[in-house]
C-alpha cells in the first residue's frame, strides 16, 4: 500500500462515525465472555441476583441503550442541519473527527452487547452476578459521557465557539506544517531547480481531485535516488484534473516511475486540514460571510470570527512564508520544488469577500478597518505593503458605499468591537 492510500485510510478512519463504535461492540461481548467465566463466589451479597432481577435489569439496559443510540443520532442530525444552515458546511469535516461523540458511541454500543451477550447464559440456577454488576456500571458511565457530550455540543456550537477552535486547528497546522516542510530534509537556500530548459518528464494525476498531503521527505529521497529534481506544480487544496501535471521532473539521467511519485501525493474529494492550514481560514471565511448573508444579517457574529481570524493572521505574518519552497538531500542539493502560500495569499483569503459582502454593515467596516492597522503595527516590514493595499481597497469600498459624510466618517472609524468603542485622547 502507497503512502498516499495509507493516508487516505487514515482520513477515512478519523472521519468514520462507525469503527470506533463497531470495536465498542466487539469488545462488550468479549468482556461479557469473561465475566460469565470468572468465578463470582467471592463477590459481596450486594453483588448477587437472581434470575429474573439479572434478566429485567438487563433487558433494560439493552432497550435504554438503543434509545440512547438514537438520541444521539437525533443531536448528530441537528448538528448537520446547524452547521450548512448557519455555520459552513465546510466545518463537518471537522466535526465528523470529534473523539467523544464517537467515544460516547462506543459506549453505548459496547454496554448494549456486553448486556445482550449476557442475556443469553442466564439460567435459573445460573447467574453471571459480575456481569450484571458491570453492566450497571457501564450504564452510569454512559450516561456521565451523555451529559458532558451534551454540555459540550450545546456550549460548542456557537458559531464564535467553532471559531475559536477552527482557528486554533489552523494555528497549530501552520507550524507543524511548516516545520514538516522545512524539517523533511536539509534546506538548500532557494536556489530554484535547475534551468535545463524545462522538465524531462511530467508525472500526471491518475484520478483527478483535490491534493490533501504529500510527503516532503519521500519525495526529496526518491528524487536523490534517482539523481534529479522534482517540481510540484500545484498547492495542497488544489483541485487537479485527471491527467493534469501534477510533477514536473528535472535534470538527472533517469525519471522516477510515475506511479512512485503519486503514490505519495494524496488526493481526495474535498480539503482537509492537515497540511492546508488555508482551508481553517476558508472555515473561518465562510462563518462569518453566512453570518452576513440577508438570511442570517448578524454582523456581531461576523465580527466576533473576525477576532480568531485576526489571531490567525498574525501567526501568518509572523511565520515568514513564501510562495515556494526548495528542500535538499542530506548533503544540500537541490531535490524537491513545492509551491506554498505566502502572506499575500492568505490575508486575501482572510478580507476580501468580508469586504465585498460586509461593506453595507458599520460594524464590519469599522473592525476590519481596526483589523488591518492593527497589523500594521505589529507585523514585519516585509508584510505592510499588502496590508496597505487592503486598507485602500476597504477605503473604496466605504467611499462608493456611504454617500453620507457623517455615515461615511463613521465607517472609517476603526473600532475592535465593529460598534462599542470610539476614539479618545491617548494618555500621556
Amino acid at each position: 500500500m502507497s503512502w498516499a492510500s495509507r493516508f487516505r485510510l487514515l482520513q477515512y478512519t478519523k472521519a468514520s462515525l462507525w469503527i470506533v463504535p463497531l470495536l465498542g461492540l466487539i469488545l462488550g461481548v468479549l468482556l461479557a465472555e469473561w465475566a460469565v467465566s470468572v468465578d463470582s463466589e467471592g463477590l459481596p451479597a450486594g453483588w448477587r441476583y437472581s434470575a429474573s432481577t439479572a434478566g429485567g435489569v438487563l433487558t433494560a439496559i439493552v432497550g435504554a441503550m438503543i434509545a440512547l443510540l438514537g438520541f444521539v443520532v437525533t443531536i448528530g442530525v441537528l448538528v448537520v442541519q446547524q452547521a450548512t444552515g448557519t455555520l459552513s458546511p465546510r466545518y463537518m469535516r471537522l466535526w465528523y473527527r470529534d473523539r467523544l461523540q464517537k467515544a460516547v458511541l462506543a459506549t453505548f454500543t459496547g454496554t448494549f452487547s456486553f448486556s445482550f451477550a449476557l442475556l443469553r447464559t442466564i439460567e435459573s440456577d445460573s447467574v453471571p452476578d459480575l456481569g450484571v454488576t458491570m453492566a450497571g456500571a457501564a450504564v452510569s458511565v454512559s450516561l456521565l459521557l451523555l451529559l458532558v457530550y451534551l454540555n459540550r455540543f450545546t456550549h460548542n456550537l456557537r458559531p464564535v465557539a467553532i471559531a475559536e477552535l477552527v482557528g486554533r486547528l489552523g494555528g497549530t497546522v501552520l507550524v507543524r506544517g511548516e516545520a514538516a516542510v522545512l524539517g523533511a530534509a536539509p534546506r538548500a537556500g532557494d536556489p530554484g531547480a535547475p534551468a535545463d530548459g524545462g522538465p524531462v518528464a511530467c508525472v500526471r494525476s491518475e484520478r483527478g481531485g483535490v491534493i490533501q498531503a504529500f510527503h516532503p521527505g519521500r519525495l526529496t529521497a526518491l528524487a536523490e535516488r534517482h539523481d534529479c529534481v522534482l517540481v510540484v506544480t500545484r498547492l495542497v487544496g488544489d483541485y487537479v484534473p485527471p491527467g493534469a501535471v501534477v510533477v514536473e521532473v528535472r535534470g538527472g539521467t533517469s525519471a522516477p516511475e510515475p506511479r512512485e511519485v503519486t503514490g505519495l501525493i494524496a488526493f481526495g474529494s474535498e480539503r482537509t486540514i492537515e497540511q492546508d492550514p488555508a482551508f481553517a481560514l476558508r472555515v473561518l471565511v465562510d462563518i462569518a460571510v453566512r453570518a452576513l448573508s440577508p438570511a442570517v444579517n448578524d454582523p456581531t457574529t461576523a465580527v466576533q470570527v473576525l477576532n480568531h481570524i485576526e489571531t490567525f493572521l498574525h501567526a501568518v505574518g509572523r511565520a515568514g512564508l513564501r510562495d515556494r519552497y526548495v528542500l535538499g538531500d542530506r548533503h544540500g542539493t537541490p531535490r524537491l520544488v513545492v509551491q506554498g502560500r505566502d502572506w499575500e495569499d492568505y490575508l486575501q483569503l482572510a478580507v476580501t469577500e468580508i469586504r465585498e459582502y460586509g461593506t453595507a454593515s458599520v460594524q464590519i467596516c469599522r473592525r476590519l478597518r481596526s483589523l488591518l492597522e492593527g497589523l500594521l503595527t505589529a507585523l514585519p516590514p516585509g508584510t505592510l505593503p499588502a496590508v496597505r493595499t487592503e486598507l485602500a481597497l476597504l477605503q473604496e469600498s466605504v467611499e462608493r458605499e456611504y454617500t453620507d459624510p457623517a455615515r461615511r466618517a463613521l465607517a472609517r472609524t476603526p473600532d475592535p468591537q465593529g460598534i462599542g468603542t470610539r476614539p479618545r485622547p491617548r494618555a500621556d
